[in-house]
């Protein structure tokens, strides 16, 4: 961990510099670490009984407060320049000024934050099975590492442009993604076809069709623990907003997008 925020200090003291209340927030302690709501690490077989590690977390929170930071940031800009918006929440930055500049720089810094984040918990999950396994394992497969929640520049329909991702991941063709179902469900490495209509893209996952206090409102403990029978889990009261039927179906998720990307491993959650 102190390896690998030594590699991120420094573009970070830069941006801080610019803007110290950044600072504050929570960089260095989050690093290797998982975070709350939907993020989880799960071991999984897939249809040839290998074993995966799976698992779900971005950069904490201080890309939390980076968003939020430069969101409040956009409000004053539109006040300071008479922009008059129907509603606040469409505030931006214009390409070509400061704020603009430096928050895609900070953005992509979070990005490296969070590829960093998973990296040193993937490590320690493997760390972890070979502590508990005392048969020797090798580590051998494939690595698939994607975001989701993030900014990239590419180049689409003839133009270079800023491709902001929310709630789905990058499928340019023959790119391998990651689409996890919900727990007690399944998950999916997938290959993508490069569908331009997409612009490349594919949903991150089976996506919630209730509220967090809605679960929770509507499903007992005993729903809960029907629905992750023979997965290894927490299930308690505390996660019932995570409750399967908390989400779509993920099997109807990546029918619907059988043009976006095809499925090359099924994985079934075990822990």
């Amino acid at each position: 961990v102190d390896a690998a925020w030594t590699a991120l200090a420094g573009r970070f003291a830069a941006i801080t510099a610019k803007y110290p209340k950044l600072a504050k927030a929570n960089h260095r302690v989050h690093l290797g670490t998982l975070g709350t709501g939907n993020h989880f690490i799960e071991v999984c077989l897939d249809e040839d009984e290998a074993v995966w590690f799976l698992l779900h977390s971005g950069s904490r929170g201080i890309g939390n407060a980076i968003g939020t930071f430069f969101i409040e940031l956009a409000r004053e800009d539109m006040r300071r320049w008479l922009i008059n918006l129907p509603d606040r929440d469409l505030a931006y930055l214009p390409e070509g000024t400061a704020h603009f500049e430096d928050y895609v720089e900070a953005v992509e810094w979070a990005q490296d934050f969070a590829r960093a984040n998973r990296e040193l918990m993937m490590q320690a999950v493997v760390d972890a099975a070979r502590a508990v396994i005392s048969k020797p394992f090798e580590a051998r497969c494939e690595v698939v590492n994607c975001h989701h929640n993030y900014v990239s520049r590419e180049h689409h329909y003839g133009e270079n442009i800023l491709v902001t991702r929310k709630g789905a991941v990058r499928a340019r063709a023959g790119e391998l993604g990651i689409i996890p179902g919900s727990m007690g469900a399944k998950s999916f490495i997938v290959r993508g076809l490069g569908n331009p209509e997409s612009f490349e893209s594919c949903s991150h996952g089976a996506g919630r069709v209730l509220s967090r206090s809605e679960a929770k409102r509507r499903f007992t403990l005993a729903d809960q623990q029907r629905e992750t029978e023979g997965v290894e889990c927490r299930k308690d009261a505390d996660v019932i907003d995570e409750i399967p039927s908390a989400y779509k179906d993920i099997d109807a998720v990546m029918h619907a997008q059988r043009d976006l990307v095809e499925v090359v491993h099924t994985l079934k959650q075990l822990v």
